[in-house]
């Protein structure tokens, strides 16, 4: 019996018996060479026209091309991008559900203590997808005409002067937020529903300043309706902008980014082909000329590199969020 039993195991380990699926090392979870092999969903948890959105459809066509496989964009907004990306954190880690966020998605447990997922441990960094600057904006009719000054009429109105957001918790609150703190100055934040509402406020002279992605803005600066101070990070083609960090308030570390999450425990050779095929369609010219064009750039991040990003920028603004007595919800 003992002879019988041990060639019984011999035979099932070298996978000789017919019907018994042994032999999967080419089907391992671990094992990118068949993926993809059915269609793949890219959850962009907010509104078409932003960042995260245009950089999501940028991808989507081309991947489909390479792979052979549709990639199809999934708008699922709500409650400041948290329904969609709670989809992404529940999915299947197959690499078959992605999301797509923006730099507001480390914020959120600075802002929200019911969220139903961790920004962190739930998910996976994929790639970067484009890095764009936040831009200090005031209207030309507030009489300042650099940071310095802006920061001095603070200073001698302490409590006085309001700021816009986009709503509690985006990356406009807390590009602001950032810059009240370095500045040290003392001034009340109004939040709105959305980009639009900040910036015509602004130009309206409700609130003085607003920090909004640059692509949102710079066609009102064109037109003079608003006046921009300085850039979150040097972008091509707006270098005659001095950044914030060169206005002295030393090292601001906020930028507009998008990029590509998937659920964690996804298999790392899944998400290496996906960071290198991805950095590898950044690259094309007429992708970055794209990019370049909505005021942003291209840096291409590992995984690693993203994941750490990450876990930097949750630490800076549950920091920040402290200081500036920002409460979760």
């Amino acid at each position: 019996m003992f002879r019988i039993s041990v060639a019984i195991a011999t035979i099932l380990a070298t996978g000789l018996v017919s019907g018994i699926p042994v032999a999967l090392s080419a089907q391992s979870s671990d094992d990118a060479s068949a993926y993809p092999a059915r269609p793949i969903r890219i959850i962009v948890p907010y509104q078409t026209g932003g960042l995260p959105d245009i950089a999501a459809r940028l991808l989507a066509p081309r991947l489909t091309d390479i792979w052979k496989q549709p990639v199809v964009i999934d708008n699922r907004t709500g409650a400041g991008g948290i329904i969609g990306t709670e989809i992404v954190a529940k999915a299947n880690p197959d690499g078959y559900t992605l999301v797509f966020v923006s730099s507001g998605h480390v914020a959120l447990p600075a802002v929200n203590s019911q969220i139903p997922f961790d920004p962190r441990k739930d998910f996976a960094a994929v790639a970067m997808g484009a890095v764009g600057a936040y831009c200090l904006v005031v209207a030309p009719s507030l009489g300042v005409k650099s940071v310095k000054e802006l920061i001095a009429l603070a200073q001698s109105k302490p409590g006085q002067l309001n700021f816009a957001s986009a709503g509690i918790g985006t990356g406009t609150h807390f590009a602001a937020e950032l810059f009240r703190d370095l500045a040290k100055i003392d001034a009340l934040h109004i939040a709105f529903r959305g980009i639009p509402d900040g910036l015509t406020d602004t130009m309206g002279g409700r609130t003085q300043f607003f920090m909004p992605p640059l692509a949102s803005a710079s066609a009102l600066a064109k037109d003079g309706k608003l006046l921009i101070l300085a850039v979150s990070r040097r972008v091509p083609g707006y270098e005659s902008i001095p950044t914030l960090s060169e206005s002295g308030l030393g090292k601001f570390n906020w930028d507009a980014w998008g990029g590509l999450l998937a659920p964690a425990k996804t298999p790392r050779a899944i998400i290496n082909k996906l960071n290198a095929e991805i950095n590898r369609i950044l690259t094309i010219p007429e992708v970055r000329q794209r990019v370049v064009a909505l005021g942003a750039d291209i840096v291409p991040l590992t995984p690693a590199e993203f994941d750490k990003l990450i876990d930097e920028q949750i630490q800076m603004t549950t920091s920040l969020a402290k200081r500036a007595g920002i409460k979760p919800l």
